[in-house]
This record gives structure tokens, C-alpha cells and sequence, in this order.
């Protein structure tokens, strides 16, 4: 990204350069819980419920801890705005926030900055930590996947940045008839939750895909849980319908 902010090429990279100008548009409305990422503010206690409780299950940590996560170095690929960072770092997490925008990047890290909060924040791609030899306890690709040019090529590098043992939390949505009709046409469309065009129904990946790309990359993917919004509540809350969006881990052995 350029001081204009002009999208430029970045070679050996599976960032999809449509994508990255769609995100970089909304860059300044990241923390605005009314505004475009509205519906990542709503899914964000249940994401977060889900990652502090199996990180701490995995690294034998207490979850009502102060800072159950301290010693625990952790990527954030596709931070956007940084609203996973933030709380990982507020649980004792060593947080490197990585995404390809940088406008992103630059809101992420002011917001950090004015709530006192300490986040490696870096306009960088997955394949670049990779050459740099980066490795991490914990990644989350967290509604990522389903926006890079080459899924495959994207959870390879993710991989090579794990540690021995090291888990990687993801989370996408189904491509089902169900999903177009929710997360496209009602999300987008008709209660303009988001912007028209931020998905891409064919680039929608099935729990089964997602289970090979993860093992291709020497993975292996061992739970997951599909995550449903009730309209009664306004509330989203993990289940057992995994029919549009959910949520998985996969482990590098040690």
C-alpha cells in the first residue's frame, strides 16, 4: 500500500488485490459498533469466548486468570481494525497484528495506542512472515480465508508459521444455499448489515475443504462448532448448525 493509498503488487502473496481495496475503504470505521462491522462487534463475545477457553484448555491454562494467555505469542493475520488483537493482548497474549492494508494497520495501532495497549502491528502478509521465519503458539485466522486469492497457498504459509504443537483458530462461512440466502442477500441486502460485494459465495469454503486444506498443509483439524445469530436476542451464540458460519481449530504436531 502506498502513502496514497493506492493498492500496489506484492509479490509471492495470496492476498486478493479486490479484496484488500474493499477493506481498505472501510479502514476508519473498524471500531464504530454501529457502522460496517457492526455484525463483527455482535459475533466478537462468542469468538473470543471460544478462543480464550480453547487456549487455555490446550496450553493447561486457567481461563479466570488475570492474564490466562501470558507467555503465549500469538498471530492475528487479517487483524483488519484490531478487534481480536486488542482483548488477546489484554489476556497476557504477546499479539503480532498482521494485515495486508495498511490503512488497517494505522487504525489498529492508533486505537491500540489510545487504550494503553501494547500490539506488534504490521502491514505484512502471511508468506512475508514466513521469509522473515516467524513462528507463533497460536494463529487466528479468524473470516480470512474466505478472502485470499489461493486458500491452499494462504493455510500453507499459516502453518509454516506455527511452532511444534502450535493450534490455529479459523473461521469462515459455508457455501450453501442457506448461507447465500443469509449472509449475501439478507446481510448485505436487505438489512445492509454490510456493504454489497464483501462476499463472494463461491469463495465460500465447506467444513470438509476447509478439513483438506488444513491437512495438505500438514494440519491437523480436530473440532469445530457452528455458530448461529438469533434475531430474538441480537445475539450470537456457538450450536451445533454449521449450515453458514463456523468456527475450527487446527494443530501442527509436535
Amino acid at each position: 500500500m502506498s502513502e496514497s493509498g493506492q493498492t500496489t503488487e506484492i509479490s509471492n502473496t495470496t492476498i486478493d488485490s479486490n479484496e484488500l481495496a474493499k477493506f481498505t475503504a472501510m479502514a476508519e470505521d473498524w471500531w464504530n459498533p454501529h457502522g460496517q462491522f457492526k455484525p463483527l462487534h455482535k459475533f466478537n463475545p462468542t469468538r473470543l469466548a471460544y478462543i480464550r477457553d480453547k487456549l487455555c484448555a490446550h496450553f493447561d491454562r486457567d481461563p479466570h486468570a488475570e492474564k490466562p494467555l501470558q507467555g503465549l505469542r500469538l498471530l492475528d493475520i487479517g487483524c483488519g481494525g484490531g478487534l481480536l488483537s486488542e482483548p488477546m493482548a489484554r489476556l497476557g497474549a504477546d499479539v503480532v497484528g498482521a494485515d495486508a492494508a495498511e490503512a488497517n494497520i494505522k487504525t489498529a495501532a492508533l486505537h491500540a495506542e489510545q487504550q494503553g495497549l501494547t500490539v506488534d502491528y504490521r502491514a505484512i502478509t502471511a508468506e512475508q512472515l514466513v521469509v522473515k521465519g516467524e513462528t507463533f503458539d497460536a494463529i487466528l485466522n479468524m473470516e480470512v480465508i474466505e478472502h485470499v486469492a489461493d486458500p491452499q497457498a494462504f493455510m500453507s504459509a499459516c502453518g509454516q508459521l506455527m511452532k511444534p504443537d502450535a493450534i490455529m483458530f479459523l473461521a469462515t462461512l459455508n457455501r450453501t444455499l442457506k448461507a447465500f440466502a443469509l449472509a449475501i442477500v439478507g446481510a448485505e441486502y436487505v438489512l445492509r448489515w454490510l456493504p454489497r460485494g464483501t462476499h463472494e459465495w463461491d469463495k465460500f469454503i465447506t467444513p470438509k475443504e476447509l478439513e483438506d486444506i488444513a491437512e495438505k498443509a500438514g494440519l491437523e483439524f480436530f473440532t469445530s462448532t457452528g455458530v448461529s445469530f438469533n434475531p430474538l436476542t441480537d445475539k450470537w451464540r456457538q450450536s451445533g448448525d454449521m449450515s453458514v458460519n463456523y468456527m475450527g481449530i487446527a494443530r501442527k504436531a509436535s
